[in-house]
């Protein structure tokens, strides 16, 4: 499973597993939303869980603008892993 992965990820850099910290926060949403995403695509009028799938991108997004003001090198390495945004080259 993917969460089970990056769950191993999160704990070989970090000796433990810190289920509360930011990243590991964003990769459980991004596994939320890739659920939820696959779900829509077979039930597109399912109202209810586009609301869901709405809140759940803005907690995602509120969380990751936090780590990029934060630190923002933990910022690109955890968009590097998720591959959940295009990076701009500077």
């Amino acid at each position: 499973m993917v969460k089970n992965s990056f769950i191993s990820v999160i704990s070989q850099e970090e000796n433990k597993a810190k289920r509360g910290s930011v990243e590991f926060q964003v990769v459980s949403f991004a596994n939320k939303i890739r659920r939820l995403t696959l779900h829509l695509e077979l039930h597109k009028k399912d109202y209810l869980s586009q609301r869901g799938l709405r809140k759940i991108l803005g907690k995602r997004q509120r969380l990751l603008t936090y780590l990029s003001k934060k630190n923002r090198v933990r910022y690109k390495e955890l968009i590097g892993q998720l591959d959940i945004r295009e990076t701009k080259i500077r």
